[in-house]
């Protein structure tokens, strides 16, 4: 498909374009200014589509992917807001949404913002009792979901009497008639004089509620204002180079700020290009087939994406792979000048050029990866290892660190304003950042959030006096301003022994043998560290052919194999040679089903749910203190 640049437009003049304040407002500047650009791509099929048989009639791209522009956009959401109001939709009304990175979810979204209510999405790997919760919440009077498998967790609710919810509108078709399918919002064009009633939000209105995870409790309801989303937008930009109207592929779910930030608001802000990809899990396909610029994953993503690639090099003939561990270490050496603020003299310059395009860039371009100036990362830790692996194919992954709280991203690492691997960067634009006494990283700035959610429409602060934030997260701050990450202040472990414990730091450890996909490390009042390890399904059998083991490939097959378990005995003994006594792992057991979202262990943006983990196999880390 084609993935250059769009052309270059004659931008018509500006003088009577308001200045963008609030999302509606930069929605209305991409559409005048920019009209023909495109705003919104998603694979054509019978499910996917915004508004089935009335949608705008525009073809399919020859590729498979189905577009709309930046003007398209604004008058599909006019239509759209026009159907929410006509259902009794006001200003300040919550309004949730559970679906996938369908154009439904992105195109309701801007639209009920454009009407001046708040869209609220819902992760779609929600429980009930979390479903109930987040509505009662919020007070919604209205729910928007993909089909009936979501029907099932929300239809109780309509009859639930502490939960006002009323109307549940379906996206995919349902044959029970009490629900009303979305294509009749668009049944009816928006009445004359419509278009009066809506972008009049204001910058100190909310914009969205972003519900956290849940990983140490109830989901809290984050209030974030329109003028905190755009001065984080604003911050991002500061620090990060790219393109005009650079593309993005959307595939994290809406519900997490990161996505809702570099999937809606940000491509708002740049008039940027998003490509909506609905499985996670074809995301890897997505990249291969677009070749973003930019490339956006929680640490587990690039976790993954490294493992294939180690897979695939354990397959390549010997000399392909002495030259790619060549390329490797120039590239390191080019990326440890840029980290300590030098310009690579002439000779090793040259070195990287000659490596990247001999052996890096098309190594690359079989992932999708070869086009790639900005690779970030934030949400947990990222492995060091993982880290130098991608470094050393000439990416760098600048890892950032925030919170919902924040509005995403709170600091930063960045090519121009430098970046320390390990580091999460310094802090941006729109805040300060602090270390308490105690190690506790605070923040405070114009992206701080109001405040938590109350049932009754308030909203419960938790800044002290002076406006600061206490984050959870342990860390430093050293004296060039890069902040550390050291754990989470409520994660920390704390053996019988009074010794003090950082189970990231460990678990990054033990998971820098690529054989070692997961891990939990247990030991809170205990006199010595345990771990559960979970095997990686995309290394092992790679790693089992190159070592000629035989038999069945499959994680539980391998995971009872002789050979994997004594190479994993090796890794857990090379990773406590380096690590201090308290820390090493004195007892694990492996694992071989892999953790994630649908079972329960992770977070819809895939961080581990210590607590799912520690109740699931309670019986297992009992048994490693058992003598």
């Amino acid at each position: 498909m084609a993935t250059e640049p769009p052309p270059v437009e004659e931008p018509p003049a500006t003088a009577d374009i308001p200045s963008p304040t609030t999302v509606p407002l930069l929605v209305e500047r991409n559409a005048r200014l920019h009209p023909r650009l495109p705003a919104l791509s998603w694979r054509a099929g019978a499910t996917d589509r915004p508004d089935g048989p009335d949608r705008p009639d525009r073809p399919d791209r020859p590729d498979g992917w189905t577009t709309l522009t930046w003007s398209e956009v604004r008058d599909h959401t006019t239509r759209l807001a026009a159907g929410y109001a006509a259902l009794g939709v006001q200003r300040g009304d919550h309004v949730l949404l559970m679906m996938t990175n369908r154009p439904e979810h992105w195109l309701s979204d801007l639209a009920l913002t454009r009407l001046g209510a708040v869209p609220v999405s819902v992760y779609g790997t929600s429980s009930p009792p979390q479903v109930r919760h987040i509505a009662r919440n919020c007070r919604a009077r209205l729910a928007v979901v993909d089909g009936a498998s979501h029907v099932r967790s929300w239809a109780p609710l309509l009859d639930d009497p502490e939960t006002p919810l009323e109307l549940l509108i379906v996206a995919e078709p349902h044959q029970e008639g009490i629900y009303l399918p979305y294509a009749s919002l668009l049944a009816h064009p928006a009445p004359a004089g419509f278009d009066k009633e809506l972008d009049n939000a204001r910058p100190d209105d909310p914009l969205t509620v972003v519900y956290t995870s849940g990983t140490t409790g109830e989901p809290k309801g984050v209030v974030l204002l329109h003028s905190q989303v755009l001065a984080n937008a604003r911050s991002l930009d500061a620090v990060v180079e790219l393109p005009e109207h650079v593309e993005h592929i959307c595939y994290l779910p809406f519900a997490h700020i990161a996505e809702r930030m570099l999937g809606i608001y940000l491509p708002c802000h740049r008039a940027s290009h998003v490509y909506l990809c609905a499985d996670p899990a074809a995301v890897a396909a997505a990249v291969r087939e677009i070749r973003p610029r930019q490339f956006f994953g929680v640490p587990r993503i690039w976790e993954k994406l490294a493992a294939s690639v180690r897979a695939g090099l354990t397959l390549l003939p010997e000399a392909r792979r002495r030259a790619v561990e060549e390329a490797g270490q120039v590239a390191r050496e080019h990326v440890a000048c840029r980290e300590r603020g030098e310009v690579p003299s002439p000779a090793v310059e040259s070195a990287y050029r000659a490596a990247r395009r001999d052996v890096l860039e098309p190594l690359l371009k079989l992932g999708g990866l070869d086009r790639v100036t900005w690779a970030a990362s934030a949400s947990a830790p990222m492995p060091p290892d993982v880290v130098r692996f991608w470094a050393g194919l000439g990416i760098v992954v600048m890892d950032a660190w925030g919170l919902t709280e924040t509005t995403g991203v709170a600091t930063s690492n960045s090519p121009r304003a430098g970046f320390r691997l390990g580091s999460v960067g310094r802090p941006v634009a729109s805040v300060e950042v602090r270390a308490a006494a105690d190690g506790e990283l605070e923040v405070r700035g114009a992206s701080v959030f109001a405040g938590y959610l109350r049932p009754d429409g308030s909203v419960d602060s938790p800044l002290d006096a002076e406006g600061w934030l206490a984050t959870g997260d342990i860390g430093r701050i050293d004296d060039e301003g890069f902040v550390w990450i050291t754990d989470r202040k409520k994660e920390m472990i704390i053996t019988s022994t009074g010794k003090n414990v950082s189970p990231a730091l460990v678990e990054n450890t033990l998971k820098e043998h690529p054989l070692i996909g997961q891990a939990l490390v247990h030991g809170d009042r205990r006199s010595y560290v345990v771990a559960l390890l979970v095997l990686d399904a995309e290394a092992a059998p790679a790693w089992a052919a190159a070592h000629g083991v035989a038999g069945e490939h499959d994680p539980a097959s391998l995971a009872a194999h002789p050979a994997v378990r004594e190479e994993i005995e090796r890794a857990v003994t090379t990773a406590n040679g380096r690590l201090n006594r308290t820390e090493q792992v004195k007892k694990y057991r492996l694992l071989a089903n892999e953790w994630g979202p649908a079972t329960g262990e992770l977070t819809p943006s895939l961080k581990l749910r210590r607590r799912v983990v520690h109740e699931r196999y309670e019986a297992e880390l009992a048994a490693l203190y058992e003598d």
